[in-house]
């Protein structure tokens, strides 16, 4: 009976994500160009896909720095910051509290195309928000300085956009994670002497263990497969630049090289490095509340 009630969904989640993740996999291994989408015949090439992909030198010196370093940053500044928000949303009244999270909301159901271009707009050459004021006060030239063409300040812009939209989602979770905090513990700890940062420390973070591990999750997930973010920002969509992440790389060598099996290889790589970071972090998270 249990199987039962779960076969449709699981069903449903086999059409959506399981099929397209084989069809992928399947790729990976195949000579995949445009001319075989013509003639839907195609040539298998066992590992060479993986084998030219691992020993490429701008998977290592770019891409793969790219994409971990951007996502430890970003993650952790979600996180962080979307736990100060929520604190500071649970010291509200309730009418205060609702106003707030509804503005905080709007940067959360902001689409990623339309964030993306507010922050290419802040940070625009010649006309930029942040080009003017840094003009106005002599810290730049006349000509400006182009944000973009630095792979250091492209990811940073990149970052900003990530957590401008991520952290809402980590302040309403942890948020909802707060309320549900006995105010015992608080006032125990409070009698005993322990500050703000102790009792968020060994009051508050050992009861929201479960919703920390759950954003922290979710937000490495999101945040190492970015992609409108990365590829629509100027010089983030150019094969062979020093801004690609594997998300961008992989649609870069699908369709602007055509190659899909390579494409397609990437993207393998890409969830195998999603994967390992999930089950690592989730098996640390176990493995300590073992010790516990």
């Amino acid at each position: 009976m249990p199987w039962a009630l779960l076969a449709p969904g699981l069903t449903v989640i086999g059409l959506l994500l399981l099929f397209p993740l084989g069809r992928v996999v399947w790729l990976s291994f195949r000579d995949f160009h445009l001319r075989n989408l013509v003639s839907g015949t195609s040539e298998s090439v066992g590992l060479a896909h993986y084998a030219a992909l691992l020993g490429d030198p701008y998977l290592w010196r770019v891409v793969l720095p790219n994409t971990v370093g951007f996502a430890l940053v970003a993650v952790v500044a979600t996180v962080v910051l979307g736990t100060l928000v929520a604190l500071l949303l649970s010291t509200l009244r309730p009418l205060t509290r609702v106003i707030v999270v509804s503005c905080v909301m709007v940067a959360w159901a902001m689409p990623a195309v339309s964030g993306t271009y507010v922050w290419i707009w802040i940070f625009d050459v010649d006309d930029g928000v942040v080009a003017e004021a840094l003009t106005s006060l002599g810290v730049l030239g006349p000509d400006g300085y182009n944000w973009f063409a630095d792979r250091l300040f492209f990811y940073a812009i990149v970052a900003l956009n990530v957590v401008h939209s991520g952290f809402p989602f980590v302040a309403v979770t942890v948020l909802a994670g707060l309320l549900t905090v006995p105010r015992d513990l608080h006032e125990a700890a409070m009698i005993d002497g322990a500050g703000p940062w102790r009792r968020f420390w060994n009051v508050t973070f050992p009861v929201l263990r479960p919703v920390f591990a759950v954003v922290t999750v979710l937000s490495t997930i999101w945040d190492v497969k970015v992609f409108a973010q990365v590829y629509l920002m100027p010089g983030g969509d150019v094969g062979g630049s020093e801004m690609l992440n594997l998300g961008v790389w992989a649609y870069v060598r699908s369709f602007g090289h055509n190659d899909y099996g390579m494409g397609s290889a990437v993207a393998v790589l890409l969830t195998l490095l999603l994967l390992a970071v999930t089950v690592l972090y989730l098996r640390a998270l176990f493995r300590e509340d073992e010790l516990r």
